[in-house]
């Protein structure tokens, strides 16, 4: 982390009190569940963002994201959302969440460092929070705990910017561990890590350069009266829970809502099982059953809650086709992620089947137009204090 220190010290002429760490990640499925408490499967990744402070004389706010050579600044007496700040909102909002919670604060120089801008996904704006978050616990709270942490984290989620607090988002930036995969239980607000020891694949993460265009909202979904529906048909089993699996009882207690919110709804169910499924193929070091729930999870996203594009659907088909004798086909998977309508896959591949991947990336190019950019990542634990 010497280049954020560096760069601290060039742009605010002091060193950082405090540097904190914490990772990009990737959901591998559940991830539009959240709101029917649900699970999510997810991974914090090597795309790391780095946060610095160090406190100042006045009650000025001074922000310095190095790699896009912006600055913003405001005053602790002036401290509100500004649609402009951009990525200095979510350094904000947690500055306000550690006031609002009892805390206090002084000015601070603030640098941001992150080879991805928030825009690009991965969790990076999170990252960017959560970074924050525990910088500033470790500056002014002398015995914070991971719930002080939280606490001002939802506070300026929910008060500063009118947002909700995504558990899986946050949970992994912070909870993560190397060489795992965190399931989160959205209905306990709990979570398990779980270790993935893949080591014979790859795991890519390509942004297919497709602008992202949302064909309809999802929040069209996100009501009491379909939360209501999903919970009927919910059953316990031992100390969790499964959806009914009757297709006669699915049908009808979904039979009051138009075809294409059942179709959606029907998603839900079938993702909750593909997150139960593919945590289990973890659990027992089985690649195969990993990799077909989390198949059938892109399949849920393509067909029933259609949130993907050609131009993604091809990344993955050609990912799972035999091709040569890498056959990667019989051992991978590859699935849509994030929001969706564009944007990011991520894929599980045979070491040897890289040099085939990436050749299939310059077809992309050819074919659709657009420049798709990879990431080769691993795993990695959630976040660290590297100074202070």
């Amino acid at each position: 982390m010497e280049n954020i220190k560096k760069a601290h010290i060039e742009e605010f002429s002091c060193s950082p009190s405090v540097i904190v760490s914490a990772p990009g990640r990737i959901h591998l499925a559940g991830e539009h569940s959240w709101y029917f408490k649900d699970a999510t499967l997810s991974m914090a990744v090597n795309l790391p963002v780095a946060v610095a402070i160090s406190p100042r004389t006045d009650g000025s706010l001074h922000f310095f994201f190095p790699q896009l050579k912006d600055r913003k600044k405001c005053t602790l007496a002036n401290l509100r959302y500004r649609k402009e700040d951009r990525w200095a909102n979510a350094c904000k909002a947690m500055i306000f969440g550690l006031i609002d919670s009892g805390g206090t604060c002084q000015g601070l120089n603030i640098t941001v460092y992150s080879d991805l801008q928030p825009s690009a996904g991965f969790g990076i704006t999170t990252a960017i929070k959560v970074a924050t978050a525990m910088a500033l616990c470790r500056q002014y709270i002398k015995d914070y705990t991971d719930q002080t942490i939280l606490d001002i984290i939802d506070c300026g989620n929910n008060d500063f910017l009118g947002v909700d607090s995504y558990l899986s988002d946050i949970y992994t930036a912070l909870f993560a561990k190397e060489n795992s995969c965190i399931l989160i239980d959205h209905r306990k607000e709990t979570y398990q890590t779980i270790p993935c020891n893949f080591e014979d694949y790859s795991i890519i993460l390509t942004d297919a350069g497709v602008p992202r265009v949302s064909l309809w909202n999802e929040d069209s979904i996100r009501t009491f009266e379909n939360f209501i529906l999903l919970e009927e048909l919910k059953t316990k089993k031992g100390d969790s829970w499964v959806y009914e699996d009757s297709p006669t009882e699915i049908n009808e207690v979904l039979s009051v809502v138009t075809e294409e919110v059942r179709r959606r709804l029907l998603c839900m169910i079938s993702e909750y099982r593909c997150v139960c499924d593919a945590a289990e193929g973890l659990r027992n070091n089985d690649f195969q059953v990993f990799a077909r729930a989390l198949n059938r999870s892109h399949e849920n996203m393509r067909d029933l809650y259609s949130i993907s594009c050609p131009e993604i659907d091809w990344l993955v088909k050609r990912t799972l086709e035999h091709e040569g004798p890498a056959q990667i086909g019989t051992a991978a998977c590859s699935r849509i992620t994030g929001k969706g309508f564009g944007r990011c896959t991520y894929t599980f591949i045979k070491n040897d089947g890289l040099e085939a991947y990436e050749k299939r990336l310059a077809d992309y190019d050819r074919i659709f137009g657009f420049k798709p950019a990879f990431y080769r990542v691993r795993s990695v634990s959630g976040a660290q204090v590297i100074q202070g």
